[in-house]
């Protein structure tokens, strides 16, 4: 059952950080767009948030059974509290970019697009740290 619940959590993480790196990219592609042609564009690719929701979903699913071995230790851990941590605030940002997106979707594009790029920044370094420590921790 765990090698399972470890694909899971890798396919988790391949989307959710595809998914990341994808909206960056796209946001270079649009900055070099003319403004309405951008603004159709990065609606558009809201779409692409669906995958990185699924792959929070299967990351947080598989990592709470993953986590089973590690709740008794939990305390004298801070790379594994950090980690849970910024799991919690990635969470929050997700959540915030969804908000964004269905309201840049309803006709307040320009200024929750500009939200929805710098909260897609801050998702991807806080996700790439979550990475990191897991790597840290796990080693």
């Amino acid at each position: 059952m765990k090698d399972a619940m470890l694909i899971i959590h890798f396919l988790g993480l391949g989307m959710g950080l595809g998914a990341s790196f994808a909206n960056m990219f796209f946001g270079i592609a649009g900055a070099r767009m003319e403004p309405n042609e951008a603004k159709k564009f990065r609606l558009s690719s809201l779409v692409l948030s669906k995958m990185g929701q699924l792959g929070l979903l299967l990351l947080v699913v598989s990592g709470i059974f993953l986590m089973a071995p590690y709740w008794q230790i939990l305390s004298s851990s801070p790379l594994l509290i950090a980690k849970l941590l910024l799991v919690a605030v990635l969470i929050t940002m997700i959540v915030l970019i969804h908000r964004a997106g269905a309201r840049a979707q309803a006709g307040d594009a320009d200024a929750q697009i500009k939200k929805i790029q710098l909260m897609g920044k801050m998702a991807l370094l806080t996700s790439l740290l979550i990475v990191f420590l897991a790597v840290l921790f796990f080693h």
